[in-house]
């Protein structure tokens, strides 16, 4: 660290700055924003100048004096010419000011960082001068990071802070601010109920004791891979809980943003073998939030589209403990944005309808394949790789054309992802011969056809070129 890093409060303080342009503007305005009121001090100031700081700044249209800059905390020299911004920088140092020189860092005793700002939290970047680009390029970043409602949740802090401090012992007030903060009081000030948030917070108050308290589950939806697809939510708390309970769709790109303490578990699931039965799942993550721990239940796609979500949800609340979810972008419509498939078209389906191909033990779906052929629209089918064959079968069968368009998208959005095409009538075989194991998608309808995806043909001339 090259630089101390402070925050300074400019109420009381006067602050000056010389120049009357475009430079000048920001500097006050970021003043102002801190709760400053500057003097601003030029020979001419530009209209735009004026316009934006009228009634917020001192505006005075002179020529600066050393008087100016006597007895001022900071003062910022915002010039084009370079003799006179070294002159002004080495009067303000003499009259005991901290000085900054726009885009001169070798003057300057303090430089502007780049900030985020949420009220009452403040985020400050600095590249020393080196590359202020790149740091608003990582204020862009962190600035994702941060829940929008963060205001609320500090405001609410504050109010009980005297509170906490009056009947909580300091041995447990970390712990308490710990709960307060990743616990069902944030997830409600951040997802908009302060009423509700208050109230937990009061109860939190005067329930504390020196025992554990009760953590939290969030039920997350993970997305179809790409961990740019994760929700800010969603990447927020993976990066903030204990424990990570995810199933074998969760990829490790996604895995990795966790903290490094944090305890993964997995409990995923393929066809005909259950690696942890769905009931031990559930005990787990009630046993965990019991022990006070903030739980992850990290789903592939969204986790109330076949993913269980709503039965783990129901035997949560059972057992008393507090569960948020947290939507994420479906397997379909992340994979199909991925093979450039829409899957709805004014002038080739009117809607799209999603189905399981999994039906129980070894058995075929047990789906309404009359009404499913008959609606001549998109038709998703999650888990059908297996059961390809009968699937297209059965939809034949019932009146769905064979040579109806069908997509196949294996790892969707990943770096691995296939995505071959073909007709309904030979969908098994186009599964078996482009040898897709899944996961995988079925897309089955006009739209297909306009999946960026090859059909056998392409397939198999690119084996005989590689051989």
């Amino acid at each position: 660290m090259k630089q101390f890093p402070a925050f300074i409060d400019l109420a009381d303080r006067r602050t000056v700055i010389l120049g009357g342009g475009e430079a000048a503007l920001a500097k006050a305005r970021l003043v102002i924003a801190a709760g400053g009121a500057p003097a601003l001090i030029w020979p001419e100031i530009a209209p735009a100048t004026r316009a934006g700081l009228e009634g917020q700044a001192d505006l005075i249209e002179a020529t600066p004096a050393r008087a100016d800059v006597a007895g001022a905390a900071l003062v910022f020299i915002a010039v084009d010419d370079p003799e006179t911004a070294a002159r002004w920088a080495q009067t303000a140092k003499s009259e005991g000011a901290l000085v900054n020189v726009v885009d001169r860092p070798e003057l300057c005793d303090f430089l502007t960082p780049a900030i985020v700002d949420r009220g009452g939290l403040t985020v400050a970047i600095s590249t020393g001068g080196a590359g202020p680009v790149f740091a608003r390029a990582l204020r862009e970043k962190i600035e994702a990071l941060i829940p929008t409602r963060a205001d609320a949740l500090l405001d609410l802090a504050a109010r009980y802070r005297n509170t906490v401090k009056a009947k909580i012992a300091p041995a447990a007030r970390r712990r308490f601010w710990e709960t307060f903060f990743r616990g069902p009081v944030a997830e409600r000030a951040l997802s908009g109920d302060d009423a509700g948030a208050s109230d937990l917070a009061l109860a939190a108050v005067n329930g504390f004791d020196t025992e554990q308290q009760d953590g939290v589950v969030h039920i997350i939806g993970a997305g179809p891979g790409d961990p740019e697809l994760l929700t800010l939510r969603a990447l927020r708390l993976i990066q903030s809980v204990d424990v990570i309970l995810y199933d074998r769709l969760v990829s490790d790109d996604i895995l990795n943003l966790a903290r490094r303490d944090a305890e993964r578990v997995f409990v995923g699931k393929a066809k005909a073998n259950h690696a942890v039965p769905q009931d031990e799942i559930e005990a787990r993550m009630i046993a965990y939030a019991r022990a006070g721990k903030t739980v992850a239940r990290l789903k592939g796609g969204d986790p109330f589209i076949f993913g269980r979500g709503g039965e783990e949800l129901d035997a949560l609340r059972a057992a008393g403990v507090e569960t948020f979810v947290t939507p994420g972008i479906t397997a379909a419509t992340g994979c199909a944005a991925a093979a450039g498939l829409p899957l709805t078209h004014r002038d080739e389906a009117q809607a799209v309808t999603f189905v399981t191909g999994h039906g129980k033990g070894d058995a075929d779906p047990d789906l309404d394949w009359p009404a499913l052929a008959a609606l001549q629209n998109t038709l998703v089918v999650y888990m059908g790789v297996g059961k390809a064959g009968a699937i297209a079968a059965r939809l034949v069968e019932h009146g769905r054309e064979a040579s109806t368009p069908v997509a196949v998208i294996e790892n969707g959005t990943r770096e691995d992802q296939l995505i071959v095409k073909g007709t309904l009538g030979r969908l098994g075989a186009l599964v078996a011969d482009a040898g897709v194991k899944g996961p995988a998608l079925l897309v089955i309808g006009e739209v297909a056809a306009r999946a960026d995806g090859a059909g056998l043909l392409d397939i198999a001339a690119d084996a005989r070129r590689a051989a």
